[in-house]
């Protein structure tokens, strides 16, 4: 699926920007033609955002629920997991706008690129800050959901996920099953709208290509370099977190991440990288069997550090594209919106996620939603670094959860 969709934003470019340097009339109508093609297509994935969300919000914080009231151990691990997922959404908040603002930014094309996706000139006001606390929680959750109002509807799934696990078991796991059934049936019409992806991206980066011409692909590469120049930074930083926090020697941690980021990198998977993962925390750095055996599983299906750098990196970048300047207070929900989100969505897989999980962020964040089937096309490219940057994160918490539970290492086990 993401070389069909990358090799579908290959051959709209293409085709817009022959068309455009042909005929420009003929590139308008060619792309007055294929803009309600990439606009059906982003409908269709829309539509299934509301219960989407509203069901991995409640199915995550039951599942972290369970996961901490199994021990201390777990209880600390979700601790960790949730402190890292903060710091590095507010790390993005903070870095994103900073890059973008180095970059050159050429309003003609922006207008240009906004009316070829057929996104919004003009964006609604935001209400001041009384009307819109007063909107967090909302007083009709059905009128919530019908308008989108991403921002209460997950304040809503919250509430209504923390009310659940104090419910009897079974009548809580009746509910839990009749969610997950709910979630899942809504990943299953995802699918199938991203299995017709190639189509709705070659008619949106036609449209995008023959109106704004080689512009675009700028504008794509200051996006790409963005994501990746944040999430190899992450990587960095969780090196000081090892050292600091996890009491770890700087030249065995590096050593014993290098197996663990060759996999990751050539798999783009953490599950498929879990292996190694295990082997590295064991052998190399001689963590006690206890921690690994339960924090890195536990890692991998709650805890994705790179998913807050691509939310807030993607808001960041389509306000930027608006000339708007976001807030410090919508970057704080924004970080946390982020990783709520991120805890509840981590088995998904990386193009579902990317639209499910971005689309809600974007809107609460009062943001056109149209951009993101373009940049759906090339998060490919730096999806290779994320998975680094969160396989990385997994080896990191584990070593901080052995820290902060007084683990004893295992000397057999653990490397020069």
């Amino acid at each position: 699926m993401p070389v069909r969709v990358l090799l579908a934003l290959l051959l709209g470019a293409i085709a817009g920007l022959s068309l455009a340097a042909w005929d420009a009339a003929a590139a308008e109508r060619v792309a007055g033609f294929m803009q309600p093609v990439g606009r059906l297509w982003l409908n269709a994935l829309q539509m299934t955002v509301v219960p989407l969300v509203a069901a991995l919000v409640v199915v995550g914080i039951n599942a972290a629920a369970d996961a901490a009231a199994s021990g201390r151990t777990a209880r600390v691990a979700m601790t960790v997991f949730l402190v890292l997922l903060l710091l590095s959404g507010s790390f993005a908040a903070v870095s994103a706008p900073a890059l973008l603002s180095m970059l050159p930014r050429d309003e003609l094309q922006v207008a240009a690129f906004r009316a070829a996706i057929q996104a919004p000139e003009v964006l609604p006001q935001a209400p001041g800050f009384g009307l819109w606390i007063t909107s967090v929680i909302p007083s009709n959750v059905l009128a919530a959901a019908a308008a989108s109002a991403m921002l209460p509807l997950v304040v809503f799934s919250m509430f209504f996920g923390f009310a659940l696990t104090r419910l009897e078991p079974e009548r809580r796991e009746r509910m839990l099953e009749l969610v997950r059934t709910l979630g899942d049936t809504m990943i299953v019409i995802v699918r199938w709208v991203l299995w017709v992806a190639p189509l709705g991206v070659f008619a949106l980066v036609l449209a995008v290509c023959a109106h704004v011409g080689l512009g675009v692909l700028t504008a794509l590469g200051y996006y790409i370099a963005l994501q990746c120049v944040l999430y190899i930074a992450v990587t960095l930083l969780l090196y000081v977190v090892a050292v600091v926090v996890a009491g770890e020697r700087l030249k065995r941690f590096a050593a014993a991440l290098v197996p663990v980021q060759a996999i990751a990198a050539s798999t783009q998977s953490s599950l498929a990288s879990l292996p190694v993962m295990v082997d590295s925390a064991r052998q190399r750095l001689g963590y006690p069997l206890a921690v690994t055996s339960l924090v890195l599983p536990m890692a991998v299906s709650l805890f994705r550090i790179a998913s807050p750098v691509q939310y807030l990196s993607v808001v960041v970048f389509i306000a930027w594209m608006y000339g708007i300047e976001l807030g410090a207070a919508q970057l704080a929900v924004a970080v946390g919106l982020s990783a709520v989100i991120s805890m509840g969505s981590v088995g998904l897989p990386g193009q579902v996620s990317f639209m499910t999980n971005n689309l809600p962020v974007t809107q609460a964040m009062g943001l056109p939603v149209e951009p993101l089937g373009v940049l759906l096309a090339v998060d490919t490219i730096p999806d290779v670094f994320a998975t680094v940057a969160n396989t990385s994160a997994d080896v990191t918490a584990t070593g901080v959860v052995a820290r902060q539970t007084g683990a004893a290492p295992d000397p057999l086990d653990a490397g020069p």
